[in-house]
């Protein structure tokens, strides 16, 4: 079977998507106290409670718009 992308349109997909993804980890200003702040432990959790409840918030709008939307 033939790929569905040919190896031109991947890269442009790879750039298209680390674009975005260096955009999200530019936009924290830095500071002093990024430096000074002690790093996380290794059992701490990876998202919050506050990101999760962002990311669920956020879905859930997400899905209410689009329901509206489609129906």
């Amino acid at each position: 079977q033939d790929s569905p992308l040919k190896a031109v349109q991947m890269l442009w997909v790879n750039l298209i998507m680390d674009t975005f993804a260096s955009l999200a980890l530019a936009t924290e200003p830095p500071t002093e106290a990024l430096l000074l702040r002690k790093p996380y432990g290794r059992n701490k959790p990876l998202i919050s409670r506050t990101m999760l409840k962002n990311i669920l918030g956020h879905a859930a709008y997400q899905l209410v718009i689009i329901f509206t939307l489609l129906f």
